[in-house]
């Protein structure tokens, strides 16, 4: 199955429907919508040089990626924090997430989950479609081709991971991997993500209960107080925590309600540098922000962090700012912290 996004040019017989770049659908067509269309010839020779030199770090069909990663991590991490070339992100987010091997070590496996399997899940995530990505074209059509391959992604892992079955937050996950790959491809990044195939599982997101969510939660709010002690401050007074706020976050990794341009950027670093880009976002957005949320009340304070402004929701102003901010070491303690305050032995550090 070929990568699925829409352009403009492909949907001209359509009247009244306008799409940006990535296949959403526009109402009205911005200058920013159009940007691709009117780069400049250097600009052009620039992507395609960066699209010429992914392609040898890469190999045919990504078969240079382990020697050449090896190799040079450095700038293979400095490339990917400038952002995956669109046309290769679904191979390269297979690469560097560890799903493409696993692909190969389960032939037939996903067809298996798919067309003889039953889950109880199947109302739940046939419910909850048309609420993923509702303004992209792929996913619009009732029982559409981007819906029914959503479906099947889902109930694949409901079936294949019964403790996690399914969770709502994961459709942005799928609806995300199936822009740019097919359904096998998807299914697996996801057990990629959710098993711990390169970085530290994520499935305790989607477990009953969201336990790695509420870790999460609790390391934010100290990572706040630490970086940001005013602002932590204010946050107590008026009693907001991060479960207002940054739940999604890290339940969808971003993909829910933020820029697709930002989100895609941010996965790009997710997939190959772990979970604390997630923590650095958030800290960043703060921090950018983090003069005038000292000046709101509770109720404009809750509106302003589910809305941050248009400014710094450019991923050329918001990611280096995030880059910028150093959490790993301190992850690492406050996991080891959270772990024997809640009589648990102490897990997999956050990677």
């Amino acid at each position: 199955m070929e990568k699925k996004f829409v352009d403009d040019e492909e949907l001209t017989p359509m009247p009244l429907v306008k799409v940006d770049r990535f296949g959403f659908v526009k109402p009205e067509v911005k200058s920013a919508d159009v940007i691709g269309k009117s780069r400049s010839a250097f600009e052009n020779d620039r992507e395609e040089r960066r699209i010429r030199k992914w392609r040898k770090m890469i190999g045919v069909g990504g078969s240079d990626w382990k020697h050449y990663v090896k190799r040079k991590p450095h700038v293979v991490r400095r490339r990917i924090r400038k952002g995956v070339p669109d046309c290769l992100r679904g191979l390269v987010w297979q690469l560097i997430s560890g799903s493409r091997d696993l692909l190969l070590m389960n032939p037939g496996v996903y067809e298996q989950l798919v067309l003889y399997e039953t889950s109880a899940s199947e109302l739940d995530i046939i419910r909850d479609i048309s609420r993923t990505f509702p303004s992209h074209i792929f996913f619009q059509q009732r029982h559409g081709p981007g819906q029914r391959s959503l479906y099947n992604v889902l109930k694949a892992y409901s079936v294949y991971d019964r403790d996690v079955g399914y969770v709502q937050g994961m459709g942005f996950l799928a609806g995300l991997l199936l822009l740019y790959m097919c359904e096998e491809d998807a299914f697996w990044l996801i057990v990629a993500l959710l098993k711990g195939a390169v970085h530290a599982p994520m499935e305790g997101l989607y477990l009953p209960g969201l336990p790695l969510v509420q870790q999460y939660l609790s390391q934010f709010e100290q990572l706040v107080r630490e970086h940001m002690p005013k602002l932590g401050e204010h946050f107590t007074q008026e009693m907001i925590n991060p479960s207002m706020y940054a739940s999604q976050w890290f339940i969808t990794v971003f993909s829910y309600s933020f820029p697709f341009p930002l989100a895609l950027r941010i996965w790009d670093v997710f997939l190959y540098e772990g979970v604390q880009i997630v923590f650095k976002v958030g800290l960043a957005l703060l921090k950018y922000c983090h003069d005038d949320l000292l000046k709101l009340p509770f109720e404009k304070l809750i509106h302003a962090l589910r809305n941050f402004p248009e400014d710094v929701m450019n991923p050329d102003t918001l990611l280096p700012l995030a880059y910028s901010i150093k959490v790993s070491k301190r992850l690492e303690e406050l996991n080891q912290d959270y772990q024997k305050r809640n009589g648990k032995l102490a897990e997999s550090h956050v990677n």
